[in-house]
């Protein structure tokens, strides 16, 4: 991890298909100068939202201009639902309506959503096109972005259909962060505590002190949570590109979670770093009822994420929706399920993540059975 005046780059080392991750205030600016050398033709597609649209479509256009390259632009509607097939298809039509082919590069502009979409239809268009990420929110700067997973939902799942396609840049400009609103912020904040979580218990302690640095986007504590994050899963993905090991870390809280967010039917009362959040905690009171996690560690996980307003507990959950049955029905669709049986990233203590590879999903819902019972 280098940096570079105000910018750190964290390098992602794939051989070939290696990338930088720039992070810091004011990172938009390299994107001009970066996308002019890997550009055919002065000309890029640009697949936003239409809240990323309004906010900073001018930015964006700022920091191509001296490169003249010209952008074509594709806006979506915000939110978790629009990660569809039918919006998939909209996507491809647009690019191939463009002239789009191999040699052009897809900026993915906005949240994990677009993240998501614009690296599946950069993999799928004519097998594969270039693809630049430009997150714009705080969790898809230290997740979605970096690593290369994209997917669409369906009604039977989260992320069921994807690829792995890695991006050849990511430009994490944490000036974007200043529009988001104070929920969304937290949302992924929740996925900076993970990385702390999952083996690095400095870093855990460090946002224990200085998490509301973060949060109120304080210019070095929120570069360097970033990419301290970016260089963590940087770390995993080049060990593990393709999920069949360690990176299989990454999804610490993520089981709970996604089964949570499916339940929900993916409304926006329930974002997913909240559901992360949520997961998280639950992994590490499963660990402790299971006696794996020591309870003292549990309960300080609850407290850090709790502080910053992140869910942590099942109060307030809608008893008819979110039943123990449903969740660990939901949780039995987890891509890794297997016979009743579910790969479950679970903790020794905090910074020591492990894969639990084959916990019982009966278990789990006694587990989660108690939890709600609690509540009512």
């Amino acid at each position: 991890m280098n940096t570079i005046s105000s910018l750190e780059t964290v390098r992602v080392e794939l051989g070939a298909r290696a990338y930088d991750i720039l992070v810091g205030h004011g990172a938009l600016a390299e994107l001009g100068p970066r996308l002019s050398v890997m550009l055919k033709r002065p000309r890029a597609f640009v697949l936003t939202d239409e809240t990323v649209m309004r906010h900073h479509k001018t930015a964006l256009e700022a920091a191509v201009k001296t490169a003249g390259i010209q952008l074509d632009w594709c806006s979506l509607p915000p939110g978790e639902k629009t990660k569809s097939f039918s919006n998939l298809e909209g996507v491809l039509d647009w690019l191939l309506a463009g002239g789009a082919d191999r040699g052009d590069t897809l900026i993915a502009f906005g949240g994990g959503v677009i993240g998501d979409m614009g690296g599946l239809a950069a993999s799928l268009m004519k097998r594969g096109m270039g693809f630049v990420q430009v997150p714009t929110t705080l969790l898809a700067q230290v997740d979605s972005s970096v690593g290369g997973k994209t997917a669409v939902n369906t009604p039977r799942g989260k992320n069921l259909i994807g690829a792995f396609y890695q991006p050849r840049l990511v430009i994490a400009d944490t000036a974007l962060l200043s529009t988001l609103p104070e929920r969304e912020l937290k949302a992924g904040y929740a996925e900076i505590v993970k990385y702390g979580l999952i083996n690095d218990a400095p870093f855990f302690n460090w946002l224990a002190e200085h998490g509301q640095k973060v949060l109120a986007l304080e210019p070095e504590a929120a570069r360097y949570a970033v990419a301290r994050s970016c260089a963590a899963k940087a770390a995993i993905v080049v060990e593990d590109e393709t999920e069949t090991g360690v990176r299989q870390l990454l999804n610490l809280g993520h089981t709970f979670g996604h089964a949570f967010e499916a339940a929900n039917e993916y409304r926006e009362d329930l974002l997913h770093g909240e559901a992360v959040a949520l997961g998280m905690a639950l992994a590490f009171r499963y660990g402790a009822a299971s006696g794996i996690t020591p309870a003292a560690d549990a309960a300080r996980v609850k407290d850090v994420l709790g502080a910053s307003g992140l869910p942590v507990s099942l109060e307030g959950f809608d008893r008819e929706r979110f039943t123990a049955n449903r969740l660990a029905t939901l949780m039995q669709q987890d891509k890794k399920a297997r016979a009743g049986r579910v790969p479950l990233i679970l903790a020794r203590g905090i910074g020591a993540a492990y894969v639990h590879p084959d916990a019982d999903l009966a278990s789990v819902e006694r587990f989660l059975a108690t939890e709600l019972a609690e509540f009512t």
